[in-house]
């Protein structure tokens, strides 16, 4: 197998990147040496691209679902501007009764028994707000506690002491959402439907779980609150937030449309955020991971240790996981409840198997960065995978063209290389994060 390896400039002062496209394997040299060093490590390269090749191929297209989305009612409490689920189903949608729930899961243990025995998998209540239908997930999750490893994706304006109290009692992984620093800046995107602010009941929440081992926030990026991104990360740090996200904004409704950001302002606030998040680690010896950016770390390092599955081709809905609307529905991601064709079936008179092999699944999981422009001339384009689907389908017309923010990932890309050539990648990445993992190939001679 030959293959050509392409020079990719990371803005870094001494090291260029050269990677080989098709198999996401790269190399750091020395700029000033570049066509010296690329021969050199193309033909070190040679020998190993083979498998390169095959083991991004059983990672694309070989995984069979170890996760589910539970959506237990279509209601949420809050108008989100940039919400990916529909208006009338959060405003007056409906919760799904706890025997559907209950009925559901039962079918969902023995589907993944047969996918993955011995293993528990992973079963995230998500929204809308889950715990709108609080009394059936709490309800679910103490009768299915020794079969699924449970988690809440929740907006955190029901998390009182009681919740609290079960669900850490349980070991339930919390993910909570702030989008600013201050009431003024949060409330730009995220009100209750009277247009109440939130923002103090949130950051109760987070006091409420300071100390607990498995929680999270996420940060929605819009132009609402991008220049605020380094004073999130800092409130997030002091809190002693052990996870955050900063994401960019799923643009598959027309209100997300609204407050995107640039690519170019995106990219300059969410660097501004890592150096910051770094500064406050030296200084204190405390990480503050954020995941979406360690995500992409880790897909150029270790490809197959990455713990996300959206920036990868096809992304991880319908082959990593799935959505379990409240209607029992069964969708690729909960990005695609609202959207009737990609539907899968209803799991209590359908099945799993079935649903992931129905049309709309197809469509998700056939997805490749490979087969359509411009993303098949990207050098970089294994390590982003041209996220998302649903926002490439709503926003610019057809599945197989690039989701939002194409030049914002380059600029991560790029971002994460000199993080790796300044030797500094673990001070972004989870405590070990590499466990399990084995280097294939290493070469270090090149100048």
């Amino acid at each position: 197998m030959t293959s050509a390896l392409v020079a990719v400039d990371i803005g870094h002062d001494r090291y260029a990147a050269v990677t080989d496209p098709a198999t996401a394997f790269w190399a750091l040299v020395d700029k000033s040496r570049l066509a010296e060093g690329r021969a050199q490590v193309t033909a070190a390269y040679q020998d190993k691209a083979a498998a390169f090749a095959h083991e991004l191929q059983a990672l694309r297209f070989g995984l069979k679902p170890s996760g589910v989305y539970l959506n237990p009612t279509e209601r949420c409490n809050l108008d989100c501007t940039y919400c990916y689920l529909p208006a009338t189903k959060r405003s007056g949608g409906s919760h799904m009764p706890l025997h559907t729930l209950i009925a559901s899961l039962a079918k969902l243990r023995d589907y993944f028994a047969s996918v993955m025995p011995g293993r528990r998998p992973r079963a995230i209540f998500h929204g809308a707000e889950p715990l709108m239908n609080r009394q059936a997930v709490f309800a679910a999750i103490e009768a299915f506690a020794d079969d699924f490893a449970f988690g809440v994706q929740t907006n955190g304006t029901a998390l009182d002491d009681e919740a609290v109290t079960f669900l850490t009692a349980r070991s339930v992984s919390i993910g909570l959402s702030l989008d600013g620093p201050t009431a003024a800046i949060t409330d730009g995107t995220r009100r209750t439907w009277g247009g109440k602010s939130v923002h103090a009941t949130v950051l109760s929440a987070m006091d409420k779980l300071r100390g607990y081992g498995s929680w999270s926030v996420i940060t929605t990026c819009t132009s609402e609150n991008l220049s605020h991104l380094t004073s999130m990360v800092e409130l997030f740090h002091e809190r002693e937030v052990p996870t955050c996200m900063l994401n960019t904004v799923r643009c598959t409704l027309p209100g997300a449309r609204g407050v995107k950001p640039t690519d170019v302002d995106m990219a300059g606030a969410f660097v501004a955020a890592l150096d910051r998040s770094h500064a406050l680690y030296r200084e204190s010896g405390r990480k503050l991971v954020i995941a979406n950016f360690a995500n992409i770390l880790i897909a150029i390092l270790a490809p197959t240790a990455r713990r996300l599955m959206c920036d990868i081709s096809p992304c991880g809905g319908g082959r990593a996981f799935f959505a379990l609307a409240a209607d029992g529905g069964l969708y690729p991601c909960s990005e695609f409840i609202g959207l009737p064709e990609f539907r899968g079936g209803d799991l209590l008179t359908g099945s799993v198997e079935a649903a992931l092999d129905s049309p709309g699944f197809r469509r998700v999981t056939g997805r490749d960065v490979d087969r359509f422009a411009p993303c098949d001339a990207c050098e970089i384009r294994h390590f982003c995978g041209s996220p998302c689907p649903a926002e490439a389908h709503e926003m610019n017309g057809a599945m197989e063209r690039p989701g939002a923010f194409c030049d914002f990932y380059r600029k991560q890309v790029a971002y994460a290389f000199r993080v790796i050539a300044d030797g500094k990648a673990d001070d972004y990445l989870w405590e070990g994060w590499d466990v399990g993992t084995e280097t294939t190939f290493e070469l270090c001679s090149v100048p």
